[in-house]
């Protein structure tokens, strides 16, 4: 897989690595020379340009790009390359870093974003999942099809703990797509029971996730 990453700062570059150390081909533009730490990413292929130019991205190539990352710390940038990258280019799938919260509400399809990573929301999600038992959490959105990954931590009253998980009546849209049980992840099947206080993860919509919570957390 062929992914350009624009913002060569620390964001950029790790994610560049760790893209690299599972066998994807990277290549991270920016147009400040003093980014060009190309010894610290040495495997990547490097740009020095502007990412809302549209001659810097046919330079990068980006008609062959199967991902593109906006990881600047920029969301006006991040925003104008991943809308350059859908319309011009018809990249595949776009990565969007969002910098400020209040600014979360752009990144979406209208601007050619199919993910949006706010780091702001992360570690908020993070912070509850530590602390909440029983409450639905929400990590990320996929803002192209409005669904969302969401975390929630089974109590162990729970009356689907013992049940099969193609026992469950799951709402609409919605599929669970791990369980974390001592710190180990479990891919789930329809014969595995749920246990409390495992963490599950799964992919729903808005419109589902109050009946999801009532679901898995039902009031005692």
């Amino acid at each position: 897989m062929r992914v350009v990453i624009a913002g060569a700062g620390n964001v950029g570059r790790s994610i560049a690595q760790e893209l690299l150390d599972h066998g994807h081909r990277v290549l991270l533009i920016d147009r400040d020379p003093r980014a060009m730490k190309m010894g610290s990413v040495p495997q990547a292929d490097w740009l020095l340009a502007d990412a809302c130019e549209t001659s810097s991205l046919r330079e990068a190539g980006l008609q062959g790009a199967d991902v593109v990352v906006a990881a600047t710390g920029d969301d006006k940038a991040n925003l104008v390359m991943s809308l350059l990258a859908k319309t011009e280019y018809a990249v595949p799938r776009t990565v969007a870093r969002v910098n400020h919260p209040k600014n979360e509400w752009m990144f979406d399809e209208a601007w050619g974003v199919d993910v949006a990573v706010s780091t702001p929301r992360i570690m908020t999600a993070l912070v509850e999942e530590a602390v909440s038992v029983g409450d639905l959490v929400r990590m990320f959105t996929f803002q192209q099809g409005q669904a969302a990954m969401v975390e929630l931590t089974l109590p162990a009253g729970s009356t689907l703990a013992g049940t099969r998980v193609g026992d469950v009546p799951w709402p609409a849209d919605t599929v669970l797509v791990g369980i974390i049980r001592a710190g180990r992840p479990i891919a789930p099947t329809p014969d595995d029971a749920l246990e409390g206080r495992d963490e599950l993860l799964l992919l729903t919509v808005a419109e589902s996730e109050a009946a999801l919570q009532a679901l898995l957390a039902p009031a005692a």
